[in-house]
């Protein structure tokens, strides 16, 4: 929920920060006359009206700084999100780069792919693993994508000993073979 509320004060930061400077660069070539200015100056000290809002947005200008601030400054944010376990002898973190790494690895000792990429995530049923391949269009895509699900789930719960709820393989498109002619001089 914190991560929704910064996303969407950023927004509202950029689009005020965008106007103000929109703002500064129109009365910087002079295209708002200067008696509308002075006019507009005198009401934000003497008119509530036009007083009350500009202190606000100020104020939530400023808090928003210090919101942005916080974040840019605060430690411990650096570490890649992980899977924890909880053992009797103490706990167990695994990197989401380490399971994909892991189901790379074992994914790339098949053959007929090619140009492999793996995405993670992590549900209540354990991990959940996507491979992008190319394929070499002389294998069954079947056979091969099967093999590949269950080479990758074999590995990774193997490594890791956390379940492998689905290995799903996207089959991007297929590799066009290279053809090499002999050459006779």
């Amino acid at each position: 929920m914190a991560k929704v509320f910064d996303k969407l004060l950023l927004f509202f930061y950029s689009l005020i920060a965008g106007a103000a400077a929109l703002f500064a660069l129109i009365l910087s070539f002079a295209w708002i006359p200067l008696d509308d200015v002075y006019a507009w100056t005198r009401n934000l000290y003497t008119d509530a009206a036009v007083m009350a809002p500009t202190v606000t947005v100020s104020l939530l200008m400023l808090l928003a700084t210090f919101r942005f601030l916080y974040l840019t400054l605060r430690s411990g944010r650096g570490q890649a999100p992980s899977i924890d376990q909880r053992t009797d002898v103490g706990d167990i973190r695994i990197s989401l780069d380490t399971v994909e790494n892991l189901a790379l690895k074992a994914a790339s000792r098949q053959r007929g792919l090619k140009d492999l990429k793996a995405r993670i995530s992590v549900s209540e049923s354990g991990i959940d693993i996507v491979i992008r391949t190319l394929v070499d269009g002389e294998t069954s895509i079947p056979e091969l994508t099967e093999e590949t699900q269950r080479a990758v789930k074999q590995h990774v719960e193997d490594i890791t000993g956390i379940p492998v709820s689905s290995v799903g393989v996207y089959v991007a498109n297929v590799v066009p073979s290279q053809t090499f002619r002999s050459r006779v001089e």
